[in-house]
């Protein structure tokens, strides 16, 4: 981001709207994601998702501030449907081994989050393509998926009757079943968001240097990944998921505690440890309980739709109370403190939904 900034000379307000633009369009189109589904098959509603994908990470590498802004939404609408609709596929293509589906998928997916935090900029410097350069060469992994993803448009089922749609959206907005999976993907949102927009500044402020700071954010988004992979297989195993999100939700609780008792680095290291584990298995057992509670494609696809929608929603917001509460008291204590609350009441949810 601060390659953009300091060659279109925009503001932090700009940079901010960058920022946020995907998660805005998470919250709006995950609903109506499942609705498109059921009308195109949920195989070419995916390659369209690829489309839009493919198409934002070109358009947004041009040097136009309006023009950057649209390329986001695109990837914001290409990502929001790959992300509700995965989970259905699942549900529907993988119904024995939906817990080794959802490791492969929600660990593929934290791996190339993490290679592409890692090798854009030295893509942009190292290999002198520029920030425009680095954005676009995301394109060529696009541009893969839609080939490989091509041949499964010859799949096409017979498009839901609107009644049963409806009928099918009522009865999982009345469900506290829903709710409970609903508030605990919103909550690890809001703490997996949070640390990583705040966590090199609370370190910072430490006295630990910023580049420092900067290898323990990498670290706490790395080091969640075998859990990431391993949650979901576990979740498998048992009818009843609840010890497992009482053990996650202690990793994280413990750890964001951690940041506060702690200043000297191996016992912060530990702290971070502890809360990536448990960051790192909260996002892939929520995208396993999507197939865990649902009874076929379409529920998962309507749960995983709410679920996203409103969580994203609580992703947004999250980071902006962190910032509020540090800007009123001048100390990150309020901060965490309001983390640990929220991995209290995420592991309250989760026991619900598990």
């Amino acid at each position: 981001m601060s390659l953009i900034r300091t060659d279109m000379e925009l503001s932090n307000s700009v940079i901010g709207l960058i920022t946020t633009l995907p998660l805005i369009t998470f919250a709006i189109f995950s609903p109506f994601v499942p609705r498109i589904s059921y009308q195109l098959g949920s195989e070419r509603t995916l390659f369209l998702g690829l489309l839009l994908l493919l198409s934002g990470i070109l358009i947004r590498s041009i040097d136009k501030v309006p023009v950057l802004l649209a390329g986001t939404v695109f990837v914001g609408l290409g990502i929001a449907i790959c992300n509700v609709l995965l989970p259905a596929l699942i549900k529907d293509k993988f119904p024995r081994r939906f817990g080794l589906m959802t490791s492969v998928y929600s660990t593929a997916m934290a791996i190339s989050a993490a290679l592409a935090s890692g090798l854009s900029i030295p893509l942009a410097e190292g290999v002198n393509l520029g920030w425009r350069g680095a954005l676009a060469f995301w394109a060529i992994l696009a541009a893969l998926a839609i080939v490989v993803w091509a041949p499964q448009l010859r799949q096409q089922k017979k498009p839901l009757q609107q009644q049963k749609i409806k009928s099918l959206q009522r009865k999982l907005w009345r469900s506290p079943l829903a709710w409970q999976v609903t508030f605990f993907m919103g909550l690890q949102s809001v703490i997996f968001y949070a640390s990583v927009a705040w966590l090199p500044e609370i370190l910072h402020s430490y006295g630990l240097d910023i580049s420092l700071a900067g290898w323990l954010l990498f670290f706490l988004q790395f080091i969640g990944i075998p859990m990431t992979f391993i949650a979901p297989l576990l979740a498998e195993r048992f009818l009843n998921q609840q010890k497992l999100v009482v053990v996650i939700g202690a990793f994280c609780l413990v750890g964001i505690s951690g940041l506060i008792v702690f200043r000297e680095i191996n016992l912060l290291t530990l702290s971070i440890l502890l809360l990536g584990l448990g960051q790192g298995a909260t996002i892939s057992l929520a995208y396993a309980l999507f197939v865990l509670r649902t009874a076929d494609a379409q529920q998962a696809a309507e749960l995983s739709g709410m679920a996203q929608s409103i969580g994203y929603v609580l992703a947004a917001i999250g980071p902006l109370i962190i910032g509020w509460m540090f800007d009123l008291t001048n100390s990150w204590l309020m901060p965490l403190l309001f983390l640990m609350v929220i991995s209290v009441l995420m592991t309250i949810a989760g026991l619900g939904a598990g």
